[in-house]
């Protein structure tokens, strides 16, 4: 794709919000019937209402499911009260803003960046990657020429709320990341569009105070995001390390080509890192969404949510989780 093309597509960042007004009640998790995909459909982690809200007016628009997802992110990624992340996002241990992100496409096609400071959209940015370079992941300073050659604004993503936060933190440099904070750490976007094609997006600032250097599951392909078109992907959310050490959203697409609901695989992949024990401290959630357009979460720990869009309706999905309320 050449970069004129690129920057008309960006402009679909603006879409209008109106889908948010239909957020509705809660509902909860239900075991799976099999059904014909009602087209689109765009789900994403945590209770992120106006991202889900601009993905789903994309996809009403025509827009195909990628774009629509990178679409919702951006919501996100701009959002300065979101402090996991985008510009405003919180600092590692030494003070810098970095963000991480990735997407993949219904064809296979996956981008990555890693590690970048002064940026904000970094999920177009791994778009760019993917498209526009021989590569599949770029880190730090590569990424961040590569944003500048394509006309991304230079910022300070440090706000004076982080910078505040920080400060505080310095006082006791205690290390614990917290468990089932809204705006958690990552946001993870699965979209099928009216072809009934699936493509998803993944975008983060990473855990609060991480060491200098410290990149998640939320760029890893395979681990944050994965896509088979054939069959569905998956999205994850909570403690990277973890997430990665079983390729969590890669084994929950794997399981729904075995035959398992959404439902079911996300479940099997958090029992996966249960039953190695020493869960207690830290969450970890998956989203997935399969070609008969069935969808299903599952987290650790009670309070985790996804956002569904189907038939018109924008909704909070409250996630079954292995310790019981």
């Amino acid at each position: 794709m050449k970069r004129s093309d690129f920057i008309k597509l960006s402009a679909a960042g603006g879409i209008s919000l109106t889908l948010g007004t239909q957020l509705l009640g809660c509902t909860d998790n239900k075991k799976q019937k099999k059904m014909s995909p009602s087209k689109p459909i765009s789900i994403c982690t945590w209770g992120f209402v106006n991202a889900n809200a601009a993905a789903a007016d994309a996809l009403e628009s025509g827009m195909n499911a990628l774009d629509a997802a990178i679409t919702g992110v951006q919501i996100e990624e701009e959002n300065i009260k979101n402090t996991t992340v985008g510009n405003g996002g919180t600092p590692d241990r030494e003070g810098h803003v970095t963000l991480d992100a990735c997407v993949m496409d219904h064809n296979g096609n996956a981008g990555s960046v890693v590690f970048v400071e002064n940026y904000t959209r970094v999920a177009t940015l791994a778009k760019i990657v993917m498209e526009e370079t021989p590569h599949v992941m770029l880190a730090g300073r590569g990424a961040e020429d590569l944003a500048a050659e394509n006309g991304f604004k230079k910022q300070d993503l440090l706000n004076e709320n982080t910078k505040s936060a920080y400060r505080e933190w310095l006082k006791t440099s205690d290390y614990k990341p917290v468990i089932n904070i809204e705006n958690h750490d990552t946001i993870g976007m699965l979209c099928m569009d009216k072809k009934g094609d699936i493509s998803g997006a993944c975008t983060t600032s990473g855990l609060a105070y991480k060491m200098h250097g410290r990149v998640g599951d939320s760029p890893i392909i395979g681990s944050g995001l994965f896509v088979d078109n054939e069959v569905g992907g998956a999205a994850a959310t909570g403690m990277g390390e973890e997430i990665m050490k079983s390729v969590g959203s890669f084994l929950i697409v794997e399981l729904m080509r075995q035959g398992k609901t959404p439902q079911e695989a996300c479940e099997e992949a958090v029992h996966r890192i249960t039953k190695k024990g020493g869960y207690e401290d830290f969450q970890v959630a998956y989203i997935a969404i399969n070609k008969n357009g069935e969808t299903g979460s599952y987290c650790i720990h009670p309070g985790f949510a996804m956002m569904e869009y189907r038939d018109g309706k924008n909704e909070r999905v409250n996630s079954k989780s292995f310790i019981k309320a």
